[in-house]
């Protein structure tokens, strides 16, 4: 990769002593590099410094590429690849008469390795589980969310144009582009993460970035339970209602867990149905074996060959599904989706934006009349309360929680409004003094008329199972 050249320097890093400072050379702060992980925001304590230290970075990059075939990067071992990283750090430091410490060296060559082989400062953060969202306002401002609390980091790219490099390493992955004909882009992370990016002219301030992390765990409802997110009867009687092929419309806001949640009830769909799911960026983690995952396709530059999820609910129906996943109804799909849950695929599942119930119907309500085929609002009413069966409302709380809050079924059409009947319920009472939401979960009706389509399937409820009380406080 490298070619030879004259010993003196190291093979590796690791080793690597701190270059000497030639007599009578006037002494120089260290860059203080291992002060930030993953950042070089506080390099010398000062902008300056940090710009040198970015501009020094930028040189080993362009050194790389005069060394290394980038190409032919991906299939050498890393080690290989940091060994000759290091390589080059070591001479450019000689030759530049840079001060640096064997960990600080060691952190350069990092942060130039996250730079070839991954997503350059985000790498740091990729790396932390606990972090559910990066979002990125601008190159100098990235924030992260750990625990449903929001906060600023120290982690800061180069400029515009080195996040706008960042997006773009992205999007390709994905077969995707950004640019100024297409400066809105969504995509996804090879480890299912979900990607939003935005660019000039629409972002005034420069590129906008913001991640979804989903990770490869898939939550277990045991987890569920356990972070009190949902009581154990609850759980069962969600379980009950997905093997005998209720349909289940998941609601919530942003960022609530509606996709966790609905990754979880779909671990009770019995394992031999074929599920077919459509979603405008994967990230749906289905544990069953008989899985076909659909995704939409932007058009290209000259607006032709987009693929919707409409078109894409259409093609499913021709591919003797059991059950349809849409990961988000956004648009004039649900016509198709609620045609569909009303034609014979029964216990398909979705989600929708909104904040109640009540609220998801008027929304859906709102999207089948975008499909342009004049249905009375009666018909599309009539339509809602046939194909959808029962609502799981979600919702992110003061504290960053994020809980069921509801569980409601569908009992029927009242003055041209969808009418339910809460099942579950989670009252909030107040806060505490170390700001955590006070409540509990609790049965509202005991006598669904779920109850009698669950025993039709020869599946038993446990007794007592809508006395339970859970005290999240306790």
């Amino acid at each position: 990769m490298v070619p030879p050249r004259p010993t003196g320097g190291l093979g590796s890093p690791k080793t690597a002593p701190a270059p000497a400072k030639p007599k009578g050379t006037p002494a120089r702060e260290a860059p203080a590099v291992a002060t930030a992980p993953g950042t070089a925001s506080t390099i010398g304590g000062s902008s300056r410094a940090a710009d040198r230290y970015f501009e020094l970075k930028s040189e080993i990059h362009r050194k790389l590429i005069g060394v290394i075939n980038l190409d032919r990067v991906s299939s050498i071992p890393k080690e290989r690849v940091r060994s000759e990283i290091g390589r080059v750090v070591e001479r450019l430091l000689e030759d530049e008469r840079v001060p640096m410490t064997t960990a600080e060296q060691n952190r350069i060559i990092e942060e130039v390795l996250d730079e070839v082989l991954g997503l350059g400062p985000l790498e740091t953060l990729l790396k932390e589980p606990a972090i559910s969202d990066i979002l990125v306002n601008g190159y100098d401002k990235v924030y992260i969310e750990r625990a449903g609390k929001l906060s600023l980091t120290p982690v800061r790219f180069k400029d515009n144009n080195h996040l706008l490099h960042i997006i773009e390493k992205i999007v390709s992955q994905v077969g995707r582009r950004v640019d100024e004909a297409n400066p809105v882009v969504d995509a996804r992370l090879l480890d299912g993460s979900r990607v939003n990016a935005i660019i000039s002219p629409l972002s005034l301030d420069g590129p906008a970035l913001s991640i979804r992390r989903f990770g490869r765990h898939v939550i277990t409802s045991d987890e569920m339970v356990a972070n009190k997110t949902v009581m154990r009867s609850m759980l069962q009687f969600l379980a009950a209602c997905v093997q005998c092929k209720c349909t289940v419309l998941v609601s919530g806001g942003t960022g609530s867990g509606k996709t966790t949640t609905l990754n979880a009830l779909s671990r009770f769909i019995p394992e031999e149905e074929r599920i077919i799911t459509i979603e405008d960026t994967a990230e749906l983690q289905l544990q069953q074996r008989h899985v076909v995952k659909f995704e939409t396709r932007p058009p290209n530059l000259n607006k032709q060959g987009g693929i919707n999820q409409r078109q894409l609910v259409r093609t499913a129906l021709r591919m003797r599904p059991d059950r349809i996943i849409v990961g988000e109804c956004r648009g004039p799909e649900a016509l198709d989706m609620l045609q569909a849950m009303n034609t014979g695929v029964e216990g398909s599942m979705s989600t929708v934006h909104a904040n109640s119930p009540k609220d998801a119907f008027s929304r859906l309500q709102a999207m089948v009349l975008m499909a342009d085929l004049d249905l009375p609002t009666r018909v599309v009413t009539n339509q809602l309360a046939s194909a959808i069966k029962l609502v799981v409302q979600v919702s992110r709380l003061s504290d960053g929680s994020r809980k069921i809050i509801s569980v409601a079924e569908v009992t029927g059409v009242e003055e041209d409004a969808v009418r339910i009947q809460e099942i579950f319920t989670f009252d909030r009472m107040g806060v505490d003094d170390a700001g955590k939401v006070m409540g509990r979960f609790r049965a509202v009706w005991r006598e669904p008329r779920l109850l009698a389509r669950i025993r039709q399937y020869g599946i038993t409820l446990p007794d007592g199972l809508f006395d339970e009380i859970v005290d999240v406080n306790q």
